[in-house]
């Protein structure tokens, strides 16, 4: 008997097609670049270098380092955005308590823990090519079809696609999950606006007309803007998150959800049935676990994604430290006090520290405690001429330095930072987090171009002894940093050799480290972060309302903030917050704190969202090897890591969550001897009366 074959013709269509086909989601542009890896020459989670390597000191080799290969800068971002966001030495916990060799139940035993499988990376795009948002899912070999799981790794900061592959990234692969990564279109765009060449999307870079809508990010601007801009300042770069004119924040939550629908795609795509010449869906959401996960910008990006979902995809959310603003919260309590401020946005409280921090570094607080400060750029001379400065302008009232300081460290308090973060005040100005996350965000919110200089501030090389800026082209070295700023970059300059440049300098542009006031003297610029202060504000320094172009630039730098402020609205999805109490980056009061607040708000006291909060525990865990951090702080990574095994044990087994609770760690101590477990106990399932953290009333209650 012969098989009868048929054309799909119209009244026929539902017997040629399915709901269940294997559609590639409306949003993926381009070409879909997949790479399968062996887990052995090279991997998904060490980039080849294996625990070994991703430890070490040196940084992987570029055999030409002037035209590195796409793979070359994989490897690269791989190992240093794991060295970013863990503390690489065994004293504190890699190789130990987390790394690559540590196996899901806390054993040494994955060896170099190198991981087999399928990379694929795509655009994330309108079809504009003006996002190109860049999302990667990796699928491990040991992916089982019958028992699927997705994690999300939205990056952390403004970092490449590989942002979160040292977080949530190892957690998902170790755990046979793909990971849905995405950069949240605030990723590794860096366009040199002076020779006109741009990173694609693995990295490498080229000119702008050949990139066309290849390019991950080319700024804005006609031939003949681009022409005057380099007259008036040359040698500038253009960065993706501060001068896409696309606030990408307000956005993060969706590019999170797509790269989710990426991932189901490219799962189906893998191990979907084929009928008729395309693939049938066998993974589907709602009988997949998908936990959306990742730590700080990341995090904030998952917090969104799950206020977002309506389609059902997500199951869960661990959120590490996040960077997350919501419109209202909750009265917040640290034991019978009220804190001071909590809720701000972002920029209102990091506009504050800029002004107020490197002040503070000179106070009593930091008398004979012995070495603190990361950046050998950074002077007492130049921080005391700060407090001289806020005083000037009236910031401040106090007399002598000393004073002075004490008083802009009792502002900060005032303002929502906690005691706990007294001492990391000096590690984040003197590496410049602070300043840069301040020009970054300024210029976000505005959707400013870059031919603004918002501010006076740039982004350019320049000498790190002199501050004078330099040209790609004024030695090998530049040539060389800008081929491979895709591996070396973080998203916000200052980063590998670019800089953040006083445009407003005595007697001409400086790195902005080195720049001079008006009198000549070295400030750290206090007239420059008066200014972006005065953007939050509305106001000038002596209280005077803005007018001109400074008042445009403030009222659109207020608008992009409304346009990121979350709801806190999870609808019964599992959540938990998981932040170190001495977070200076971004402060529990109005981060984790605030959300967990106006989470009980909005979806009512008996949300299944907890909170943890650990003693000892900051933004950065990169900054605990320092002289002076390792003794006193702890890695929060830890808690990340049980926080998304608590939340897979509740959706895979209905094992309840551990309530809210303060986390009791002992610092390492003088000397800071290898860290133990008893250092960092594990979040408690029985947590005592004193430890626990409360929703009642319209107020959360955080024990001291």
């Amino acid at each position: 008997m012969k098989r009868a074959f048929f054309l799909c013709l119209p009244l026929l269509a539902a017997a040629c097609g399915s709901s269940d086909d294997n559609t590639l989601p409306t949003f993926v542009k381009g070409t879909i670049a997949k790479t399968t890896y062996d887990g052995t020459t090279n991997d998904l989670l060490t980039g080849g270098l294996g625990k070994t390597g991703l430890g070490s000191a040196t940084p992987p080799t570029i055999a030409t380092p002037a035209s590195p290969t796409a793979a070359e800068l994989r490897t690269l971002a791989i190992y240093r955005n794991y060295q970013a966001l863990v503390d690489i030495t065994a004293a504190g916990g890699y190789g130990v308590l987390y790394g690559p060799n540590i196996d899901v139940n806390g054993g040494n035993t994955l060896g170099e823990g190198k991981i087999a499988g399928d990379e694929s990376i795509a655009y994330d795009d309108d079809g504009t090519g003006k996002l190109n948002v860049t999302m990667m899912v990796q699928v491990p070999a040991s992916f089982d079809v019958k028992n699927p799981c997705i994690v999300t790794a939205t990056s952390s900061g403004s970092r490449g696609v590989y942002g979160a592959i040292a977080t949530a990234g190892e957690w998902g692969l170790k755990h046979g999950c793909a990971v849905a990564y995405t950069d949240k279109a605030s990723g590794m765009g860096v366009h040199d606006v002076q020779n006109n060449t741009v990173n694609v999307m693995d990295g490498t870079r080229t000119d702008v007309t050949t990139a066309g809508t290849r390019s991950n990010f080319t700024a804005s601007l006609t031939d003949a803007e681009r022409t005057a801009f380099n007259t008036a300042t040359p040698d500038r770069f253009a960065v993706k998150h501060a001068h896409s004119q696309q606030n990408p924040e307000k956005d993060w939550g969706k590019y999170t959800l797509h790269a989710v629908e990426f991932a189901f795609y490219v799962l189906n795509e893998k191990f979907g049935t084929s009928t008729l010449g395309h693939k049938s869906r066998v993974i589907h959401p709602g009988s997949t676990i998908v936990i959306a996960a990742s730590v700080s910008n990341g995090a904030g990006g998952a917090l969104a994604a799950a206020e977002q979902d309506t389609q059902g995809l997500i199951s869960g959310v661990v959120a590490g430290e996040p960077q997350i603003q919501v419109a209202s919260t909750a009265t917040i309590k640290r034991g019978n006090a009220t804190v001071a401020a909590s809720g701000k946005p972002l920029y209102d409280y990091m506009t504050y520290a800029n002004l107020y921090q490197a002040c503070a570094t000179q106070g009593s607080a930091y008398s004979g405690i012995g070495p603190l400060t990361l950046g050998t750029a950074f002077t007492a001379a130049a921080a005391a001429n700060r407090c001289d400065s806020l005083k000037a302008k009236g910031l401040l009232t106090a007399t002598g330095t000393t004073a002075l300081a004490d008083e802009a460290l009792a502002r900060l308090l005032q303002y929502g930072w906690e005691p706990e973060s007294n001492l990391l005040h000096l590690s984040h100005f003197s590496t410049y987090a602070v300043p840069a996350v301040s020009v970054t965000y300024a210029n976000a919110y505005a959707s400013a171009s870059v031919k603004d200089n918002l501010c006076g501030y740039s982004f350019a090389m320049a000498d790190v002894a002199s501050g004078a800026l330099q040209a790609v082209s004024a030695n090998t070295a530049n040539q060389n940093a800008i081929a491979q700023i895709f591996g070396n970059g973080n998203g916000v300059p200052p980063m590998s050799t670019i800089a953040l440049i006083n445009n407003n300098s005595r007697n001409g542009p400086l790195r902005d480290q080195n720049s001079l006031n008006s009198s000549g003297n070295q400030d750290y610029n206090a007239d420059g972060v008066a200014c972006l202060r005065s953007l939050s504000t509305g106001t000038d320094s002596t209280g005077a309302p803005l007018t001109g172009m400074l008042l445009t630039q403030s009222n659109a730098v207020k608008a992009g903030i409304q346009q990121v402020l979350r709801t806190a609205k999870l609808r019964g999805i599992p959540t938990i917050l998981v932040q170190g109490r001495a977070d200076t980056l971004v402060p529990v009061n109005h981060a984790s704190r605030a959300y967990f607040g106006a989470n009980k708000v909005a979806d009512g006291a008996s949300s299944p969202t907890v909170y943890y909060e650990v003693e000892n525990a900051q933004h950065f865990d990169a900054f605990l090897p320092f002289p002076g951090l390792a003794a006193r702080f702890l890695p929060l990574h830890r808690y990340v890591i049980q926080s998304l095994d608590l939340m897979y044990a509740r959706l895979k087994n209905g094992t309840a969550l551990p309530p809210s609770q303060v986390v009791r760690t002992t610092p390492r101590g003088t000397g800071a001897p290898a860290i133990t477990p008893s250092n960092v106990p594990p979040i408690s399932t029985n947590p005592a009366s004193t430890d626990q953290i409360t929703f009642a009333n319209a107020t959360v209650s955080v024990p001291n």
